[in-house]
């Protein structure tokens, strides 16, 4: 079952390749993993239906008891025999019906296959969590294949609409499964529905579950999405909305009534919905011109029909439901791959246009014919085998309410019949003094595959009641009745005959009306439609998200920072509230970093009164460097290290940023604004601070990093505890920062080159600099790489001569920081911002011509290099062998040098390095030269 989902899998990436190559020839090879599917189920006929029953488990993600299980039981046993045959039909039906020149047809191939593949994951798994997963899988696809026509208005509109109402759904769903999983401890439906928890919670997520289950299978209030999706292509509609995805929605509700039907906002909802649905959909279908719609809204009033039986919570009721799925399938699978012939021969699906078409298209009108009298209930059909049985199932019914909804099935029937033979009269009859509708021929599967669903739904009617024992075992979740229903052709005179006759002649007299009836429903008033209750709110959320945009994001930093702050203070204060007592508390351990809190406090005080830009960024950077001194104090060099660089390089972005704005703040605000502020800032603070204490007191296991000075020296080779977490223990994480790092570069990059010219004209400054700096080493030595005359900047001598002492010295320093960085404080990443520290020397002596001369490289190639060396020592850790990221250390005696202790790891590090000069590099050159290229140009130089 695992393989079968995977070759739905491999299919769907296969298929655009396919489809390029073979056209819509193509769909017969895609039509293999439905077919089967349909082959499997066949094969585990006898374990599905008659135990043990066939499982698969796939361990996905232990820490959250989250396994892909696969069971094949009775009902999904069914369910795939529906999904495959159906599908593969419907597939193959392709092959005829699209012209090799269709826009997006490999796009369709992969999306229709991978619904395939989705539906068929959907039926089969046991886990509720994989369920949903694959649930809302349908919904995407179904979304990208009803919008496959996207250059139309009317095909995108109908898959958001598609798209919002299922995805609503899905999402109350999602937490009725949270819901119900926690109440019952496990996500497994065999044992949820083994030992079926109970409670108004339980109440409650059964209701959450349901609201999936109506919005997927489109009941009312949502069954107006359906016939909007008629949008798609007419293959679409026969599969997803006829014997798939609609499916599903019924196949929740069938796997849940086992367990769930005596819930108290079962029935209710059920019964009360479903009994409306048949209604509403049969009435609508009344009032179509338009052949596909017609189907459309039939198949809400049949969904309607199936909730009912499947969600009434009887064996009778089940074993008639799941009859009832199965001629549903078929039929109007039949039914709207014939409306697809009809309009790829005629060009049009309108019946008041259509006329003579049953002469010249036997094959269709004999398949439409079969289909409709089993959609209608006629004898010798599967549909009147299942409408037997529930006519059979509700007289015999013993609950008080089983009349009443009779009455409303055999309604709904009665509409049922009307709209067939509407579907009939209109598709192909003879209209007098209408001129025969122009047709070319058909040929192929456009024309059998219909056939075969027809001859199915007459053919294999006989057969159903031998094969009524298969399903048995899931109608065996409710105790027994005393008035068994047994699905065959005839069962004498009984009431069940008496109420199809009955449906038949109504039936019949509301075609004999049919004039009067369409002229009546004109003239009553439309009530009120679901679909303008969906626009209204549509068009609230899109207003009232307008007006919130424009009352919270005014462009104003002030205003958009005080709203994150009051978010956080309102969750923060309501996460402390349900903490209780707070820990006991150690304020200092010396008296030296109770100073150093006082001179943060102090300077974050003066930085929120500062007035001018400068002063308040070097405040800034004493609360920063404060805090490196506190780390320092609490016997962290690493850390104290890593925080003095990136304050350091956090001013140097500031004051280059701040050349391009004025000295003192825009903003003069009230001393009411400003006192506001003040006391975010400080609420803000204190809450941070109590979480942070709260969370330590609140540690239940010992933290994860118990083991790591152990595993420092065995696992990663080093003494440093911190350098050999980033490069060892969690360099997973190392690896995902330096791909935020990457981002952060891309972006800096982006405010330089943004065209390609730019790019040139960087690579040709790179090489003069290159140049000048090889003529100044043949000629007149200089303090600086840029001979004077070339350079942007004239530092003073004193900035030159102390640059050309300094620069060697700290690229040494951060070479030996990154080298010496597995024993001792340092890494790649301290090192890095050294390295990048003594380019922005360079850069503050010379200029952006003596920066370039400095490191004549693009940014791009240091990045990229230091992104191949991590990710490459994971792939070398592979195939010599290990896990990916396994360091690797020896002990080697070098001549003059001695003992020499290597680790692999060493190579990430390095790659870390290059990554963090690439971005200081990027930044230099964004914030620094391009800067200083903009100011000279206004300038005149």
């Amino acid at each position: 079952m695992l393989a079968l989902v995977g070759l739905h899998l491999l299919a769907a990436v296969c298929a655009p390749l396919l489809v390029r190559l073979w056209g819509p020839r193509a769909f017969w090879l895609l039509a293999l993993p439905s077919a089967a599917t349909a082959g499997l189920a066949l094969a585990r006929t006898g374990e599905a239906t008659a135990g043990p029953v066939p499982r698969e488990d796939l361990t996905w993600v232990p820490s959250l008891g989250l396994s892909v299980t696969l069971r094949m039981d009775a009902l999904a046993w069914l369910m795939c025999l529906v999904v495959g045959v159906v599908g593969a039909l419907v597939l193959i039906y392709c092959a005829g019906y699209f012209e090799p020149d269709e826009p997006g047809l490999d796009r369709f191939a992969a999306h229709l296959t991978a619904f395939a593949g989705a539906m068929t994951g959907l039926v089969l798994s046991d886990n509720l969590l994989v369920l949903y997963l694959f649930w809302e899988l349908t919904t995407v696809l179904s979304y990208l294949l009803v919008g496959h026509s996207s250059q139309l208005e009317d095909s995108r509109n109908a898959a958001t609409q598609a798209l919002v109402v299922t995805t609503a759904g899905g999402l109350a769903m999602l937490v009725g499964i949270v819901m119900l999983g926690q109440s019952a401890g496990t996500y497994s439906l065999v044992t949820i529905l083994a030992h079926p928890p109970a409670g108004p919670g339980v109440a409650v997520a059964v209701a959450l579950l349901l609201v999936g289950a109506i919005t997927k299978s489109a009941l009312v209030p949502f069954h107006f999405w359906l016939p909007g999706a008629m949008a798609a292509p007419t293959p679409v509609s026969a599969y997803l909305h006829a014997a798939a995805m609609v499916k599903a929605g019924i196949y929740l509700v069938a796997r849940l009534a086992p367990g769930f039907h005596d819930a108290a906002t079962w029935h209710p909802v059920i019964l009360v919905l479903g009994c409306a649905t048949m209604l509403v959909g049969g009435y609508r279908a009344l009032r179509q011109v338009d052949l596909k719609l017609l189907l459309a809204y039939g198949t809400v009033s049949q969904l309607g029909f199936l909730v009912v039986l499947v969600g009434t919570g009887s064996a009778e009721a089940a074993v008639a439901g799941l009859a009832m799925l199965v001629a549903h399938a078929v039929f109007k699978g039949g039914l709207f791959l014939s409306v697809g012939a009809i309009d790829h021969a005629t060009g049009t699906r309108d019946i008041r246009q259509l006329s003579g078409l049953r002469r010249r298209m036997p094959v269709v009108f004999a398949a439409s014919v079969a289909c409709a009298a089993s959609m209608a209930g006629l004898p010798p059909t599967l549909g009147f085998v299942g409408k037997e049985a529930v006519y059979e199932t509700y007289w015999h019914g013993g609950q008080a309410w089983s009349r009443p909804v009779l009455v409303v099935l055999v309604i709904g029937s009665m509409l049922t019949f009307a709209y067939s033979a509407r579907f009939l009269l209109g598709a192909w009859s003879d209209v007098p003094g209408r001129e025969d509708t122009p047709y070319h021929a058909l040929h192929g599967p456009v024309v059998w595959v219909p056939a075969l669903l027809g001859l199915g739904s007459v053919l294999a009617s006989p057969f159903l009641g031998a094969a009524q024992h298969l399903v048995e075992p899931y109608a065996a979740s409710w105790p027994p009745s005393d008035h068994p229903i047994h699905l065959a052709l005839w069962h004498g005179l009984t009431p069940a005959l008496w109420l199809s006759v009955l449906t038949v002649v109504v039936g019949l007299a509301l075609v004999a009306v049919r004039r009067p009836l369409e002229t009546a429903q004109r003239r009553l008033p439309h009530p009120p439609a679901a679909v303008s209750a969906y626009r209204w709110v549509m068009r609230a959320l899109d207003r009232g998200s307008i007006e919130v945009t424009g009352a919270a994001q005014r462009g104003s930093l002030p205003l958009s920072l005080g709203l994150i702050l009051v978010v956080f203070i309102g969750l923060t204060v309501a996460g402390l509230l349900g903490i209780g007592a707070m820990p006991r508390t150690r304020w200092w351990d010396t008296p030296a970093q109770a100073v150093v809190a006082v001179v943060a406090a102090l300077a974050s005080v003066m930085a929120v009164r500062s007035r001018r830009r400068l002063r308040g960024v070097f405040l800034v950077g004493v609360t920063g460097y404060a805090s490196a001194v506190l780390f320092l104090l609490h016997g962290a060099p690493d850390l104290a290290l890593t925080q003095v660089l990136v304050e350091t390089v956090s001013i140097v972005v500031f004051v280059l940023v701040l050349r391009r704005l004025s000295g003192k703040f825009n903003d003069n605000p009230s001393r009411g604004n400003r006192s506001l502020r003040i006391a975010l800032g400080v609420v803000s603070g204190v809450l941070v601070s109590g979480a942070a204490l709260a969370a330590a007191g609140a540690r239940t296991a010992p933290p994860g990093s118990a083991g790591w000075p152990v595993g420092a020296t065995s696992f990663g080779g080093g003494e440093n505890i911190v350098n050999v977490a980033l490069v060892d223990i969690r360099a997973w994480d190392t690896m995902g920062e330096i791909a935020v790092v990457l981002v952060a570069a891309t972006g800096v990059a982006s405010l330089i080159y943004l065209s390609h010219d730019r790019v040139l004209a960087t690579r040709r400054r790179l090489d003069e600099a290159r140049r000048l700096r090889d003529r100044t080493r043949e000629g007149r030595p200089s303090w600086l790489a840029v001979p004077t005359g070339e350079r942007t900047e004239e530092p003073s001598l004193i900035f030159a001569v102390i640059t050309r002492l300094i620069f060697p010295a700290i690229m040494v320093w951060s070479l030996y920081l990154l080298f010496a960085g597995h024993n001792n404080p340092g890494g790649g990443f301290a090192a890095g911002l050294v390295a990048g520290l003594a380019l922005t020397v360079r850069y503050l002596a010379g200029g952006r011509v003596e920066l370039r001369a400095a490191l004549p490289l693009m940014p791009g190639a240091l990045l990229g290099t230091g992104l191949f060396l991590s990710a490459g020592f994971g792939l070398v850790s592979m195939l010599v062998g290990g896990d990916v990221l396994q360091s690797w250390d020896a002990d080697v005696e070098l001549p003059l040098v001695g003992h020499l202790h290597l680790v692999s790891s060493v190579f990430f590090d390095i790659g870390v390095y290059l990554v963090v000069i690439g971005l200081m590099l990027d930044i230099l050159r964004s914030l620094g030269a391009a800067l200083d290229r903009e100011i000279s140009g206004r300038a005149g130089r």
